[in-house]
């Protein structure tokens, strides 16, 4: 193996009213969303910053015509684009976000010379392994950077539970059934709470809220890694999390795969918090979780330092590198 190549390459921007505008416009939406980075471009990045910390060397995006015979590729995200145009003969490691679904791609295997598909998570892989096979597939865990995810030393928790809001199906009866009873709970409780809805903050108020607030209710369906979860722990707040258990995108019917086994935390232990299936299970379980977390049972950065920081991930990466390019 000469050198290796990351690749994560999305779909250039179309011109609207003049030649060229679209990239103008690109820019200008990046600048009005400042420090908000999709989940999966964090992916690329934080391998990016995985081999810089093991002082691994890699090229980004080089056109694909400069890679040389030996060369390891791999190529993550953004959609089918990411592999148009590749004719090499090198092995790729591709992954996470060319497809939501492998329906979308059965033949990504016979167009081009994938070696490896990736995802974060078992239950992720399992959709993928009837339609690509168990050697082609392969789990791979993005990295969080715990130095940028980190508690403050002298943080003042003056806010009880934050309520991260991530519902993302049957949004208005979701909310009316399971968000509205658990603020009313904390409510009851008399527990103060503040709210954060997915895609309408960026990154440094999010880290502000999670270094203001003791504990953190995850409301999100399903999730194959869950960056915004993994930060809170990075940052030491114990989470409560939705964990209903299956995957309810209703794209699934198209599929033809309407039941599929589903976590919203498939990173998480013991010490990370505790799950609760519905509202009932929420209000058994609200009175336990609460007592760890005044009496500091949970220690949810510890798992998240044993088993996802940026330098466990690019070594896992280099493993199955290794494996492809023997």
């Amino acid at each position: 193996m000469n050198k290796i190549h990351l690749y994560f390459r999305s779909i250039p921007p179309k011109d609207r009213f003049f030649k060229g505008d679209g990239y103008l416009i690109s820019i200008i939406k990046t600048l009005i969303s400042y420090n908000k980075v999709s989940g999966i471009k964090k992916v690329f990045i934080n391998l990016c910053k995985g081999f810089d910390l093991l002082k691994i060397e890699y090229d980004v995006n080089l056109p694909f015509e400069k890679i040389g015979a030996g060369d390891a590729v791999v190529v993550l995200g953004n959609g089918k684009y990411a592999l148009q145009g590749y004719r090499q003969l090198n092995p790729v490691i591709a992954g996470i976000g060319l497809m939501t679904h492998p329906s979308e791609w059965p033949g990504l295997f016979d167009e081009y010379p994938v070696a490896k598909y990736l995802q974060h998570s078992r239950w992720a892989m399992n959709i993928y392994i009837p339609y690509y096979g168990v050697d082609k597939c392969e789990l791979w865990a993005a990295g969080i950077d715990t130095t940028r995810w980190a508690p403050a030393k002298h943080s003042r928790k003056k806010v009880d539970v934050l309520v991260y809001n991530k519902i993302m199906w049957d949004k208005q009866v979701t909310n009316k059934m399971l968000k509205q009873p658990v603020l009313n709970t904390l409510e009851e409780m008399g527990l103060s709470y503040t709210e954060i809805t997915y895609g309408e903050y960026n990154e440094a108020e999010y880290s502000k809220l999670l270094n203001q607030c003791k504990a953190m209710i995850f409301l999100c369906e399903h999730e194959s890694q869950g960056f915004a979860c993994c930060e809170a722990l990075s940052m030491n707040v114990p989470v409560f999390a939705w964990d209903q258990g299956f995957f309810l995108d209703p794209n699934r019917f198209g599929w033809n795969d309407p039941v599929i086994p589903a976590t919203s935390v498939p990173f998480f232990d013991d010490r990370c918090g505790m799950r609760f299936s519905d509202f009932n299970d929420f209000e058994k379980q609200i009175g336990t979780f609460w007592d760890g977390v005044k009496h500091g049972n949970f220690k949810p950065r510890d798992y998240i330092l044993e088993n996802l920081t940026l330098e466990h991930s690019a070594q896992r990466m280099l493993d199955i590198i290794g494996d492809v390019y023997k």
